[in-house]
Parts: structure tokens; sequence; C-alpha cells
């Protein structure tokens, strides 16, 4: 089991970068990909960011590619969403998720996921 905290999100403006925190607790932590999920207000949830267990494998939506960057630490169960170049279409909750492969952090409910942080991108 994992359990997930998210940290770092706050009010920015468009253009500007912040960097995302999952704290992740349990054993089993690098066993799990990791990955960011967001919601915005009105939509759906959609898949962000993933990352696979050893760090080998990672997946971008369309959206974020060449603007986020997904990082893990399985030395410090950590995982690390660096985003840059923010625009109000980035405004939503974010949450790290655990589940087992990238592919099903990309297409089915996690396994895990946390309470989520709030970005706001003013422009």
């Amino acid at each position: 089991q994992v359990q997930t905290a998210e940290s770092g999100g706050g009010l920015v403006q468009a253009g500007g970068s912040l960097t995302l925190s999952c704290a992740a607790s349990g054993r089993m932590f690098r066993t799990y990909a990791m990955g960011w999920l967001r919601q915005a207000p009105g939509k759906e949830r959609e898949f962000v960011a993933a990352i696979s267990r050893s760090g080998g494998v990672i997946d971008y939506a369309d959206s974020v590619k060449g603007r986020f960057t997904i990082s893990r630490d399985n030395t410090k169960n950590a995982v690390i969403l660096q985003m840059n170049n923010l625009t109000a279409e980035d405004t939503a909750v974010y949450y790290c998720a655990a589940s087992t492969t990238v592919a099903e952090i990309k297409s089915e409910p996690p396994d895990y996921w946390g309470q989520g942080t709030q970005v706001t991108v003013s422009s």
C-alpha cells in the first residue's frame, strides 16, 4: 500500500514555474509506477505525467510535453513534477498517483492517490 501527500501548489502568473512534490509512505513505493493527474473545475480528471518504477519509462500528456518534467527518487520515496511556462489551462487540483504501471496511471483510476494540491495560474 502507498499513501501520497502532495505539496508545492500555489498561485503563479502565466509563464511562471512551480515545482510539485509528492511524499509517499510505504515500503512498497519502489514497486509502483508513480504519476500526476489533475482536475480542473467542471472537468474530468486527466492524466498529466507518469514514471515507471525505475524511472526508465516516462510519459506525458500532449498538453504538457516540453513544459513539465516528472522525476522520482526511490531513496526518498519522492516524486517531483517540475512545471514551466504555465498557462491558465494548467489551473487545476493536482494529484499524485500510484499504480502498477505507467499505462494504468494513464488509462485507469489509480490504485492510490492523495488529497491534491491546488495550482492556479493567472493570465
